[in-house]
């Protein structure tokens, strides 16, 4: 790959996605576009590039999965499920409790890769705003690469994954795979009827999303785009989440001379500015336990 053929494949995918390419990256997207290129049979990069110029955009898709991160684990970053844990979820149970708010949340998953992200926060809704105690969740999953895509709407991983999973949850909410499904683990049904997974692509003007959302999970997104690119994405993030919501942030990034209409309202977790920020004690919070965790046919520690 020349200098001026990346600067061109550099300037499609930034106007496509948002995601700037420095210098340094030019090796890793020749390798990357190289293999799709090997599928198509096509033998040199000015003539992929000629194909996505003029083609119908679905090469575009393709030529974008190709060059999306969606390396991923389930509760990375914990700190982020305990604070959802330990702090929002029981004053959204005192609110409710004390006919404040409706038992429904909306959280989104912006960048939810193969769907690791959305169905940790689907174990954690589960196991302490249970549909038997009321509860209406709804989680929004969302990514950039259809082929992630694909594969989180599957909600099928390794059970090598098993590991990373509280020993609770992976006991409550997943199916271990037999026979032909063997090595693998599935989400059970409770936790995937939460789950609605689609494809965003966070650069466009509007997103096919009905907000707003209480709870938005965008993490590790920001740091593949450039400023401009940050701001943009930034507000229009900030325009489907709800007045009192929760935007959460990877831990590497911040909205610092990005935007004014945010504070800090835990680690990497932000709010509106004007808006208060509630504190447990600011509220009768009942006791939280948890839900029964036993499902027949489920993986079990044992089965790990």
């Amino acid at each position: 790959m020349t200098e001026t053929e990346f600067d061109r494949f550099k300037t499609l995918i930034y106007e496509e996605a948002g995601i700037h390419l420095g210098p340094g990256k030019k090796d890793l997207l020749a390798g990357r576009l190289t293999r799709r290129m090997r599928e198509l049979g096509i033998r040199t990069f000015r003539e992929y590039y000629h194909r996505l110029l003029h083609g119908d955009g679905t090469e575009r898709v393709h030529c974008l999965n190709a060059v999306s991160t969606n390396e991923t684990h389930f509760f990375r970053e914990p700190k982020h499920f305990e604070f959802l844990r330990d702090d929002l979820i029981p004053i959204w149970m005192s609110r409710a409790d004390a006919g404040l708010m409706p038992r429904r949340l909306r959280i989104w998953s912006a960048a939810c890769a193969t769907g690791e992200e959305p169905y940790s926060l689907a174990m954690v809704a589960a196991d302490r705003l249970p549909a038997s105690s009321g509860w209406d969740v709804e989680i929004q999953a969302t990514d950039l690469s259809t082929t992630a895509v694909e594969r989180a709407r599957a909600a099928v991983w390794s059970i090598a994954k098993a590991d990373e999973i509280p020993p609770e949850y992976l006991r409550a909410y997943m199916l271990r795979g037999t026979g032909r499904q063997q090595g693998k683990m599935k989400a059970g049904p409770e936790i995937r009827s939460m789950v609605r997974v689609g494809r965003v692509n966070l650069n466009d003007e509007t997103y096919p999303l009905a907000g707003p959302f209480d709870v938005i999970f965008c993490r590790n997104v920001l740091i593949y785009f450039d400023i401009d690119s940050k701001v943009r994405v930034l507000q229009r993030l900030l325009n489907y989440l709800a007045p009192d919501g929760h935007l959460f942030l990877g831990q590497v990034e911040s909205v610092h001379g990005l935007t004014d209409r945010l504070r800090a309202a835990g680690p990497t977790v932000y709010v509106l500015a004007d808006q208060s920020i509630p504190h447990a004690s600011e509220v009768d919070a009942p006791q939280v336990t948890r839900a029964d965790g036993r499902r027949d046919g489920m993986a079990t520690g044992d089965d790990r």
